[in-house]
């Protein structure tokens, strides 16, 4: 194949060399899956406006999340099981997103360790918390990424309970993958990712295994979310947490403005518009479509991020234009990833990279930071929030 140019072409690629029961567990939503198919729809509606006979010279992607310098407003998102869409898949996209120059976050639910991607990385990364009944646990697990140097810890509130997601189900998704005869042939179709499994120790829940008592073989990643996700979660939880942490905190999974607003009250410093990729609540809005409502709910008391359907440059700068201050990808990079490895999440980003600065220009901008809702067409934009 030759060099990818889209974003859809690293995905081509990568479910040609990763076996079906992780590529689904990324290239799925909950249910009937409108949610995740609308998040990318949605940007569809929107309409730039383009200008012309301006200088498009010295543009500059540049910006700042939660006070880090990023080359542009792109960070890569918590993805669980990274680690089994290529062995090491955390470490390697770290590695990616250090040396292009934006902030890679680590999920609770990954592969590789938090002192796995320490032991790579020269720079501090983020740690993405989900909230469990075993709170000595969680405890130690915020421990951990504060002795590991992370700089922000990204608490999702949108994982009380677990979303349906029938791919998952109907695969016999675990990991490490269960020997059946499905599972066997679906590994032996797919060598290089076998190659690279032998090879490495990582193929359980890093940050998990070993860590909890009682826990030293994670079958299933339903199995334990089913038990440990905690339904009573409260924001009395997020002060909490807070607290034991004590740096920089980006609340992930807001949807509502009521919701934004109570975020204020915790100390956060950013939320993330997101329904965590189409996963959970099926039926939900688009982030897209609820961004712009709690972007003039909270005004700029607090940093507003958003995730869920980027897959372009060109979407980067439609959440941008709607007033989010940077954008997390998900399954852009783990497409790359599935693909090239480390090589192919740097492939991801300067193809995000090069789409946002050629569109920035063709707006008649020089400065990412003067983007806004100046540049929407609203005449043409059939979005409706």
């Amino acid at each position: 194949m030759s060099q990818p140019l889209t974003i859809a072409d690293l995905k081509q690629k990568a479910q040609r060399r990763v076996p079906k029961m992780f590529f689904d567990y990324a290239d799925s939503g909950a249910w009937t899956e409108q949610t995740y198919r609308e998040n990318e729809t949605d940007f569809e509606k929107i309409k730039l406006r383009q200008r012309v006979a301006v200088d498009m010279t010295d543009r500059s992607l540049a910006t700042e999340m939660v006070g880090q310098q990023t080359k542009m407003p792109v960070a890569l998102a918590p993805t669980g099981l990274t680690g089994m869409q290529h062995a090491d898949g955390e470490m390697l996209a770290a590695k990616a997103a250090e040396k292009f120059g934006v902030p890679f976050t680590l999920s609770t639910m990954s592969i590789c360790s938090i002192e796995d991607i320490a032991s790579v990385t020269t720079q501090p990364f983020w740690f993405q918390l989900y909230v469990m009944k075993d709170k000595d646990f969680i405890g130690r697990l915020i421990d951990r990424a504060k002795a590991a140097g992370c700089s922000a810890l990204v608490l999702t509130l949108d994982l009380q309970i677990l979303g349906q997601r029938h791919k998952d189900l109907r695969n016999g998704l675990s990991a490490p993958p269960k020997l059946t005869p499905k599972h066997l042939w679906q590994m032996a179709t797919k060598p290089q990712w076998c190659l690279g499994m032998v090879k490495t120790k990582r193929r359980q829940f890093g940050n998990i295994v070993g860590h909890v008592t009682g826990v030293d073989d994670m079958g299933s990643l339903s199995e334990w979310t089913a038990k440990q996700f905690d339904p009573k979660l409260s924001w009395d939880d997020v002060a909490w947490i807070k607290e034991r942490w004590g740096g920089k905190l980006i609340i992930k999974g807001i949807l509502d403005p009521e919701d934004a607003e109570k975020s204020l009250s915790t100390g956060a410093d950013a939320i993330i518009v997101s329904n965590h990729g189409g996963r959970q609540l099926d039926g939900a809005r688009s982030s897209i479509a609820a961004l712009p409502k709690i972007v003039d709910a909270v005004g700029d008391k607090i940093e507003v991020h958003m995730d869920s359907g980027i897959r372009s440059g060109q979407d980067v700068l439609k959440a941008i234009a709607y007033g989010a201050k940077g954008v997390y990808i998900g399954r852009p990079f783990l497409y790359g990833l599935g693909a090239n490895g480390e090589s192919g999440v740097t492939q991801c980003l300067e193809i995000i990279e090069k789409e946002l600065d050629i569109t920035m220009a063709l707006c008649g901008e020089r400065l990412l930071t003067n983007i806004d809702r100046d540049n929407i067409d609203h005449v043409a934009t059939t979005l409706r929030y």
